[in-house]
């Protein structure tokens, strides 16, 4: 039993768990806003804004334990993004830090707000596969920031969406066809027209 046990297992262990949350945090931090399933965004919200209270502070002992707690990662926002130095291989070598950009762009934001950072909005919407709901998880000031409130959710969503398409095209086609064809009687009609109704009765 797990009585007075709190937290969500998200069906993960304790170190994926972990990695999970400062992935969505980096994510929530480098774009405003993202788009994730409810239970994971209610898992990560308390997390992001302890996170935000400590870089409020600003002192040492708090970059250090942001740090601890986040890594000081490279903040990376697309392939093709010019800010990061990359290798001959390819790898990101250096660039900007979300930890940085934590203490110098988004915690003096809300150097007059006592919590409430981060704000959830259920989409009304559901994953395709499994079915979960949909919400956006993203900073007070930041609504309209975030490329990943799109309406695109996954790849598997525009494939659905093609093969709709396609199958509303081919209905219009067989309709199309079907309406082509209609002068032929069918064998209901054929039928009717060599036994009209009464004759069966008068025989």
């Amino acid at each position: 039993m797990r009585h007075r046990v709190a937290g969500f297992k998200l069906g993960r262990n304790t170190a994926h768990r972990t990695a999970l949350r400062r992935n969505l945090a980096v994510a929530l931090f480098t774009h405003g806003q993202i788009t994730t399933t409810v239970p994971k965004a209610k898992s990560v919200k308390p997390f992001v804004e302890k996170l935000i209270t400590s870089a409020r502070r600003g002192d040492l002992a708090s970059r250090r334990r942001v740090i601890a707690q986040l890594q000081d990662r490279v903040i990376v926002i697309g392939s093709d993004d010019q800010n990061v130095t990359r290798n001959k291989y390819g790898e990101v070598v250096d660039g900007p830090r979300v930890v940085k950009k934590l203490f110098d762009e988004i915690a003096p934001r809300y150097a007059d707000r006592p919590g409430g950072y981060t704000r959830l909005i259920r989409l009304g919407k559901h994953r395709i596969g499994d079915g979960s709901d949909l919400c956006v998880l993203q900073l007070v000031g930041q609504e309209q920031t975030g490329p990943q409130v799109s309406g695109q959710y996954s790849r598997r969503r525009d494939k659905a969406n093609h093969r709709m398409d396609v199958a509303a095209k081919l209905r219009k086609q067989a309709k199309a066809t079907g309406a082509v064809q209609g002068d032929t009687p069918s064998k209901d009609q054929a039928a009717t027209e060599d036994h009209p109704a009464g004759e069966g009765a008068n025989e």
